[in-house]
C-alpha cells in the first residue's frame, strides 16, 4: 500500500481515468462492430462520420494510438466501399 498521500491520490486519479477511459473505447468498439455487421449502404453511410468522430476523439486523448485510429477508419471506408 502507498505511503505518500501524493501516491494515494495518484492511485485515485488513475482509477478513475481507467475506468472513463475503458468505457469510451468499449463504446467505440461496439459502434465498429455494429458498423460491420451493417449491410445497409445507407445506413452505413449515414453512421460512418459518427463511428470516425469517435475514433477520432479517442486518438486526440491518447486513448488509442492515432495510427490504431486512422487504420480502423480506413478499414471502415474500405467496407463501406464494398458494398452493393
Amino acid at each position: 500500500m502507498a505511503n505518500h498521500k501524493s501516491s494515494i491520490k495518484r492511485i485515485r486519479q488513475t482509477n478513475a481515468r481507467r475506468l472513463h477511459n475503458r468505457y469510451y473505447a468499449k463504446t467505440t468498439r461496439n459502434a465498429v462492430r455494429n458498423f460491420r455487421a451493417l449491410t445497409d449502404r445507407a445506413q452505413a453511410e449515414e453512421m460512418l462520420p459518427k463511428v470516425a468522430s469517435m475514433l477520432d476523439r479517442l486518438a486526440n486523448k491518447n486513448i488509442i494510438h492515432k495510427n490504431k485510429a486512422a487504420n480502423l477508419k480506413s478499414k471502415l471506408y474500405k467496407t463501406l466501399s464494398k458494398m452493393a
